[in-house]
């Protein structure tokens, strides 16, 4: 399977690194091909420009400057997203990225009548691992927007019957090795699975 892992996190020796390197090591393990997405290391810029959002609805314009992107996104048949869990949100870079490279076109194509019809419906296999700093039962009380985000979302533009996995790593702020290694262990067990 030909998978995208799009990690967002700009320190090397985070937690959420280790647990990229670990996914990506699996995924490769199991006989994958994995497009490795560090938006971090590869430059990205998250930023929309206004010449953008004014030819949002002309896909040879829109895609004019992140055109690598988009060719790599239309050949995943996996997406894998990993990052951390800031303000109640994914990282600037990362929210960026679905902003500049998920256009009409590209992911969706947006109908007369307002509606929209997915167009990455190569990728049938979508998910997130995320480390939030709050704790779960205080995500839950915010309505876990990232959780939202990416299933209804992001799901939305992929395979109608896709499998979403979605590996959240609550009170990182108060985490202990050992309950950090239990759930780096878990992610890469479900990994090994794929």
């Amino acid at each position: 399977m030909r998978v995208v892992v799009l990690f967002a996190h700009p320190l090397e020796t985070s937690f959420v690194a280790a647990l990229h390197a670990r996914i990506v090591e699996t995924l490769i393990t199991q006989g994958h091909a994995v497009d490795d997405l560090d938006l971090y290391a590869e430059g990205f810029d998250p930023v929309l420009s206004r010449q953008t959002l004014i030819d949002y609805l002309n896909t040879a314009a829109n895609t004019a400057e992140v055109g690598a992107y988009v060719g790599r996104l239309r050949a995943a048949e996996a997406l894998v997203l990993v990052f951390p869990v800031w303000y109640d949100g994914p990282p600037a870079i990362l929210k960026g990225f679905f902003e500049r490279v998920l256009l009409p076109g590209v992911s969706f194509r947006l109908e007369t009548n307002g509606r929209f019809s997915p167009l990455l419906l190569d990728i049938k296999r979508l998910a997130a691992v995320c480390v939030y700093g709050a704790s779960r039962r205080e995500a839950s009380l915010m309505g876990d927007p990232v959780r939202h985000l990416i299933k209804n979302n992001l799901g939305g533009v992929i395979a109608p019957d896709a499998r979403f996995d979605y590996f959240a790593y609550y009170a990182m702020d108060s985490a202990t090795p050992p309950s950090r290694a239990k759930f780096l262990e878990r992610v890469a067990r479900s990994f090994s699975g794929w």
